[in-house]
């Protein structure tokens, strides 16, 4: 499920600087034609909740970077934010990391004559992200997927406050 080369190559010249200041990169997304945006999805290392100040702060300091590398030809916008409660699942540890909630999932190639499935995330085995839907345990081989993300639940809602709280 990873992006393109040139995705990979802005969050590997980004990451470090994003990182020193506390944020891990959750998604480089490089998307549009004629009027082109790279979306920056970060999140604070610390498990605090994100805002404004940090995704300004974020947007300076890649903007720097990528001033001086240029690894983007011809004009684009710079979109930073946060992941939010419905976050894409991109890597592979996200798998783990939410375990037991809900998500939406969508295949590469065909599973079960299906290529969506609304499930609840198990955890992963080796490359395979582990499923349940309708209560059949699946195995979706990681590279297959080409793309996921948590949906937003009363459930999730109550875990998170509890989560807090605590």
């Amino acid at each position: 499920m990873p992006g393109n080369d040139l995705e990979a190559r802005v969050e590997n010249m980004i990451s470090p600087a994003v990182t020193d200041m506390g944020f891990t990169i959750v998604r480089v997304q490089l998307s549009g034609d004629s009027r082109r945006t790279l979306q920056i999805m970060a999140e604070p290392t610390d498990g605090r909740e994100m805002n404004v100040d940090d995704c300004a702060d974020i947007s300076r300091t890649v903007s720097a970077i990528l001033d001086v590398e240029d690894p983007i030809a011809g004009a684009y916008s710079l979109e930073v934010s946060s992941p939010g409660l419905d976050r894409p699942l991109v890597k592979l540890t996200d798998f783990d990391r939410f375990a037991g909630f809900e998500a939406k999932i969508e295949l590469t190639a065909l599973m079960d004559g299906r290529r969506r499935f609304k499930c609840r995330v198990k955890g992963t085995e080796g490359n395979d992200v582990l499923v349940d839907v309708d209560g059949e345990s699946l195995r979706i081989d990681y590279g297959n997927i080409t793309k996921a993300k948590l949906i937003v639940t009363d459930e999730m809602i109550a875990q998170l406050e509890e989560q807090r709280a605590s």
